[in-house]
């Protein structure tokens, strides 16, 4: 069982530096002073990857402790779980494929359309945001729907969700939804020094818009993943940039 569940760790971890290497596509903004400092020493693609080096060593700490917590509070890798032998049963994969699809479409729908508007009411901050960040599909896809999906599922709302049930003596709902709901506004949250570095004195509109989308999905994703496991979280996550690209081609 402990060498399934080390494959079970080992196969997430994989798939999360595959979302890590997609950010390599990335020309990420670093503050001037750091910028600088960095191009005296190195070259611009020995930066990216120097800037990978503490993201991966947090995403290996989250699967850590997912892998050790996820089973403790009734979570589930289901179609992972299957194919290193740690679950016998056929995983639901249809149910797993529409959830995680329609889940994110929708999504991805909703967070579109609060970015139209976002636009229409300060457009000067979503240029300058949108100008410094460029995100490729790859990184959306890989990095977004895999590597922040085992970062902030399977590591962050899992530990939260073992505390709580800790705290009120069972995996009752509350305790999945505090999880749930921590790990959404820590993600949104940790939008904010970004936006900052991006935009000058971005307004009370910005950041409610980067809160509230970002919360939104983080909702959607835990959910998923305490319902359906966390390769429809995975799913969900992809297909909301699916969603969020196909309006951007359609009205700007």
């Amino acid at each position: 069982m402990k060498s399934k569940k080390f494959y079970l760790g080992l196969s997430l971890f994989f798939l999360g530096l595959l979302g890590m290497l997609s950010m390599l596509t990335v020309d990420f903004p670093l503050p001037e002073e750091m910028q600088s400092i960095l191009e005296e020493q190195f070259t611009p693609s020995q930066i990216q990857w120097l800037i990978l080096i503490n993201p991966t060593i947090i995403m290996l700490i989250a699967v850590i402790v997912g892998t050790l917590l996820y089973e403790k509070v009734n979570l589930s890798v289901p179609i992972l779980e299957k194919m290193v032998g740690l679950k016998e049963d056929s995983p639901q994969t249809r149910e797993i494929l529409i959830y995680g699809i329609l889940g994110g479409l929708l999504t991805g729908i909703v967070l579109g359309l609060l970015g139209l508007i976002g636009r229409g009411l300060v457009p000067s901050e979503f240029e300058q945001l949108t100008a410094n960040i460029q995100l490729t599909l790859a990184a959306r896809f890989l990095y977004g729907g895999i590597t922040e999906e085992i970062l902030m599922r399977f590591g962050l709302m899992t530990l939260l969700v073992w505390i709580a049930a800790k705290i009120f003596k069972g995996t009752k709902p509350m305790a999945y939804w505090i999880g749930i709901t921590l790990a959404a506004l820590l993600f949104a949250l940790g939008h904010f020094p970004i936006v900052f570095q991006s935009v000058d004195h971005p307004s009370s509109i910005m950041l409610a818009y980067v809160l509230i989308g970002n919360s939104l999905g983080g909702l959607v994703f835990g959910w998923l993943y305490w319902k359906k496991g966390l390769e429809s979280a995975f799913l969900a996550h992809i297909f909301a940039h699916v969603g969020m690209v196909i309006l951007e081609k359609i009205f700007l």
